[in-house]
This record gives structure tokens, sequence and C-alpha cells, in this order.
């Protein structure tokens, strides 16, 4: 077992991704716990992508923990547009931070990967002993495979060099500081700006992808901090250990439900030519659940307060 001093708030704690959807809402609550040495650039500051720059970085923070939250990532017509990026950029990014935690000898790292990693048709809920055992979706499969390196990377690590370092499959990630962009966002940001400006314009009805069938579980980015410091004290294997609610909904229940918060008072309908996606992607949470972690913040409390943060932040 590893030295478990991620709860020295004097620890040296480096956030890679510190600005994005999950990195941001991991930073907040450490620091709200008082966690004094947290590191992070901007992608301006440091591209890690560039193996010089990362190194660099790494080096001079010299972190006891590192959390890789660093990510390309994008909703299903991004990835389906970009495999090539999706899968390139992710392999750097993730190469670079383990070779260079490797280099100046950081003692914990987390490696956040995603629950496309498993297969497409997967027995529900989704047990992390599920990976590899067959098909992915395809309109992810290069940002999985990524992912999937990222998990081999760290076992292969502890295997060799015994370093403690660990990695944590979530499922889909909602929260402040998420991408609205109709283009390369997730389902769910995607549906709230589409009836906030549904309901600004008057549009009697919203035509939203595919048959609104596959089910999708949520998590809060708030909730998903609250795991990556539990496990950082908690956990030490190479195996990926899942991080969800263990519930799921239908898209066109999601539909529904961000619709009435929204305010939205038009119809719904659905285009079955377009790509429904993987048709259910429940992670099991048995795993994470026995150590002790258990989400709290309900999908429309989270929605309600996503949705508020978008319109305090709708001119950026």
């Amino acid at each position: 077992m590893a030295n478990m001093n991620v709860f020295d708030p004097n620890s040296r704690i480096y956030i890679a991704g510190h600005r994005g959807l999950v990195g941001s809402a991991i930073w907040k609550y450490f620091s709200s716990l008082g966690y004094q040495n947290l590191i992070g650039h901007s992608s301006s500051e440091v591209d890690l992508r560039d193996q010089e720059q990362t190194s660099r970085a790494i080096g001079a923070a010299g972190p006891d923990v590192l959390i890789i939250a660093a990510a390309k990532v994008g909703g299903i017509v991004a990835n389906s547009m970009y495999p090539v990026e999706f899968l390139n950029e992710n392999l750097r990014i993730q190469t670079n931070l383990f070779e260079a935690a490797h280099e100046n000898d950081v003692s914990r790292v987390l490696f956040l990967g995603s629950s496309c990693i498993y297969p497409k048709f997967a027995p529900q809920p989704i047990s992390e002993t599920s990976l590899l055992t067959g098909l992915l979706e395809e309109t992810n499969d290069a940002y999985a495979i990524a992912k999937i390196a990222g998990v081999m990377q760290v076992e292969s690590y502890r295997r060799e060099y015994g370093r403690s370092w660990i990695s944590a499959m979530p499922t889909n990630l909602y929260g402040p500081e998420d991408n609205f962009d109709l283009q390369t966002s997730h389902v769910l940001p995607a549906l709230i700006r589409r009836f906030h400006e549904a309901k600004l314009s008057g549009a009697p009805v919203v035509t939203l992808w595919g048959t609104g069938t596959p089910l999708r579980e949520f998590l809060h980015t708030d909730d998903l901090a609250r795991a990556v410091l539990h496990l950082l004290a908690h956990y030490d294997d190479g195996a990926p250990i899942n991080i969800g609610w263990g519930l799921d909904q239908s898209i066109a229940e999601l539909a529904e439900l961000i619709a009435e918060i929204v305010g939205y008072e038009g119809s719904i309908s659905w285009d079955d030519s377009k790509l429904d996606g993987t048709p259910r992607k429940l992670l099991d949470t048995t795993k994470i659940n026995s150590l002790g972690w258990m989400p709290k913040i309900g999908l429309r409390e989270g929605i309600a307060t996503t949705y508020e943060w978008y319109l305090k932040n709708l001119e950026q």
C-alpha cells in the first residue's frame, strides 16, 4: 500500500487540466479543504502534447501527487469527425505526463479515463472486469483506445517499477465549466443550450438526434472531485475503478427533465436517422461504494445548478 499522505494540506498536488470541466471541480474541492500547494498550468502556459514542455513543468513543480484530468474530449459528433485527433492528442498527453511523473519520482498518480473504454454490448451494469472483452462503440472508439492505453500505462508502471499509481473510470460527467458548443459538447450541456435557445426564440419544436431510447448515467463533477480524493486516500490497485451513480435514464427522459428545468414549453421530436451511440452504459459502482464513497448530488439538482452557471456565463 502506498504512503497515503494526500491528506497532508502541505502536499504538492499537480492537477493537469485544472481549468477544464473535471480539473476545475477537483481544484475547487481540494482548495475548500485547505490544500495550499495546488499546481496547474493553462494550455497556453504548458502544451501537454509537447514532451519537453511537460517534462519541464512537472520537474519544476515537484509534485507529491499528479491528477491527470487533461484530455481532448467531445461528444458523438466531434468523436465521429476527428478520430485521429482524439486518439493522437490523448495518447501524447498521457504518455508525456506518465513519463514526466516517473522521471520525477511522483509517488501518487491518478489517471482519469472514461466509461467508453468498455465494450458496446457489455453486460449491465458494467463491471471493471468487462474491459477488453468485446468490441467498442464505433462513434468514439479512437478516444476509447487512448483511454484504454492510459489504463495499461498505469498497470505497466506498477508492474515494472512498483509505482502506486491508479486509474479511475468516471461515467458521463457534467457541471460548471462544461462545454456548451453544439458541435463539440456532450449530450447534457448540448440539451441545456438547445432548450434555452428554443425558449428564448419561442420555437414550437426542438428536434433532437436519434431515438431518445439509449440509457445514460450522469455524475456531477463535484461528486467526482470527492471521489478523486477518496481514491487517492483509500485505493491502491492496478485495476481501474468505476465512478458513477449506479442509476441511469433514457435520453428522452433526460431531455424532458432539462426542458422542464429550463422552462421550455414546446414539444420534442426525434430524428431517428441520426446516430444513437451505445444502447446502454451503466457502471457497476460496487467497488468504489465498498470503499465508503457514494454520490450526493441528484440529477435534477445538478442540472439546475449547471443551468444557473450557464446563464451567468453566457457571454463568455
